[in-house]
């Protein structure tokens, strides 16, 4: 599958999607500019849906979303505690 195909259905309506910040991305960009290194960072937004993720820096939910915090466990996989969770369209911005 292309990517951009990919991307046309994960941002597809109607599919429960997961939106969350990557915090070791965060650190690691913050890492990245502090000791100079000419390396390209990272996204640090993640959209998931089922098993599939895209990696963005910024994100636009066209429609009802909630965001749920899990207090003492993990949403996700990930290790999330804080997350987006949305059926609506998704535009990645950047």
């Amino acid at each position: 599958m292309k990517d951009d195909q990919w991307v046309d259905a994960v941002i597809a309506k109607n599919q429960k999607k997961f939106i969350h910040v990557n915090q070791g991305n965060i650190k690691g960009n913050l890492k990245t500019r502090r000791t100079g290194r000419d390396q390209e960072l990272k996204p640090v937004i993640t959209i998931k849906q089922g098993k599939e993720n895209v990696y963005c820096n910024a994100v636009a939910v066209l429609g009802p979303s909630k965001v749920i915090y899990g207090h003492d466990k993990t949403l996700l996989s990930c290790g999330a505690r804080v997350v987006i969770e949305t059926t609506s369209e998704i535009e990645i911005i950047e």
